[in-house]
């Protein structure tokens, strides 16, 4: 029997490791799951700035909507470029920076200097994108044309910052545009937002610009359509202003920024070009001068938009589209109304019978009890005209009756006798 019961609790023993093995897998699988989970970000609003692609299964927006429209929840992750200056989708820079869709404005035989660090002035108010500075050429060189708040020329228009591109042995500039996503500028970290990948400052929801508070300065008494979300930023640490070359942000266009480059922009206001200009007439600006630490940094007074400014067709549809649903849904909505019945309470009104006790007027009568008028009988009174009858009482004349006492004459004949 000993014997036996040895041999039997083999199989146990057995069981056991088998369970507790599998026990341990499991948990390393329960680890391995929390961790990813943990190191994917929650979702961004201001992914909505990013164009939808078609192999793109947790777009943003669906492709016949708008940034301006009411912010979804989109299920992309924050764009995060990796550290070392290199998206984690790309390892070497395109022949074309431009894609052959953009242009180069300028040309130079040098890299532009390294981006300045400097400080973002308050926004001024709603609607107000911030356009980072740059490094501008001109035959004297490059000069800064400082950062600067610009009033957005249409609804749900995004800045797209412009940059500079290596390609052919010399270096262009790409100038930026407005449009309804953000495309490519090159992976340059511009800062506040510009993180070479995307837009995290803000998105556009119910016709208003919200601003992300964890990269712009603003003053919540100013501007109120604001929300906290913490953007990654681990890139181009040095400050590098310029993609491709030796040197350069070696990075490609994303899917997303490549269909916002083909989509319909908007130019460079005038009031921006002026902005440029007035800094290439500055020669303090210049990176000859400054060897590039300029002194105007950034522009405390906003830039405002061109007039008549039209945004491209497919905004202009998807703006009456919104529109007809922001006429629709408040007469839907406008049932808060009905329970305002606070108007119903307003009985105070009501009860404003104050006014109907204002007879007090009626009350009023004191003018009626005017009678003191009347009690000036005292001029009847004047009776005491009528007790003038002393007069009467001059009696005293007929008193005078001692004439009939002259008897006497009549003693005078005793004597006769």
């Amino acid at each position: 029997m000993t014997r036996i019961s040895r041999f039997a609790a083999i199989p146990i023993f057995a069981m056991a490791i088998l369970l507790m093995s599998t026990g341990c897998r499991k948990s390393q699988d329960q680890t391995a799951a929390n961790a990813n989970t943990a190191q994917n970000p929650s979702t961004d609003p201001a992914c909505a700035n990013l164009a939808p692609t078609a192999s793109d299964s947790t777009a943003a927006a669906p492709a016949g909507t708008s940034a301006s429209s009411s912010a979804p929840a989109p299920s992309q992750s924050t764009p995060v470029a990796e550290s070392g200056g290199q998206s984690a989708s790309t390892s070497t820079a395109p022949e074309d920076p431009g894609y052959g869709v953009a242009q180069p404005v300028a040309y130079a035989t040098q890299p532009p200097p390294a981006l300045p660090d400097y400080e973002q002035p308050q926004a001024p108010g709603d609607g107000y994108l911030w356009t980072p500075g740059y490094w501008a050429w001109a035959p004297a060189g490059y000069y800064w044309v400082p950062g600067a708040w610009v009033q957005a020329p249409y609804e749900g228009a995004l800045w797209t910052p412009g940059y500079w591109g290596f390609w052919g042995g010399r270096y262009g500039f790409y100038r930026g545009y407005w449009g309804r996503h953000i495309g490519f500028y090159g992976g340059i970290n511009y800062g506040f937002g510009y993180i070479g990948f995307g837009y995290g400052g803000g998105y556009w929801n119910g016709g208003h610009f919200n601003y992300n508070r964890t990269v712009n300065n603003v003053n919540v008494s100013i501007v109120r359509n604001v929300y906290s979300y913490n953007v990654v930023n681990r890139t181009n640490i040095t400050r590098v202003s310029f993609n491709g070359g030796s040197g350069g942000v070696q990075v490609r266009a994303r899917p997303q920024e490549l269909v916002a480059l083909r989509e319909q922009h908007t130019a460079p206001m005038s009031t921006q070009i002026q902005h440029e200009q007035a800094a290439r007439a500055d020669r303090a600006q210049f990176a000859a001068v400054n060897h590039g630490r300029p002194a105007n940094l950034v522009v405390s007074h906003p830039i405002a938009a061109d007039r008549n400014v039209r945004a491209p067709e497919a905004m202009q549809q998807q703006h009456q589209a919104m529109q007809q649903q922001r006429q629709a849904t408040p007469q839907r909505q406008a049932a808060p109304q009905r329970q305002a019945t606070p108007e119903r309470q307003a009985a105070p009104q009501r009860q404003a019978a104050p006014q109907r006790q204002a007879a007090p007027q009626r009350q009023a009568a004191p003018e009626r009890q005017v009678a003191p008028q009347r009690q000036a009988a005292p001029q009847r009174q004047t009776a005491p005209q009528r007790q003038a009858a002393p007069q009467r009482q001059a009696a005293p004349q007929r008193q005078a009756a001692p004439q009939r006492q002259a008897a006497p004459q009549r003693q005078e004949e005793r004597p006769k006798k």
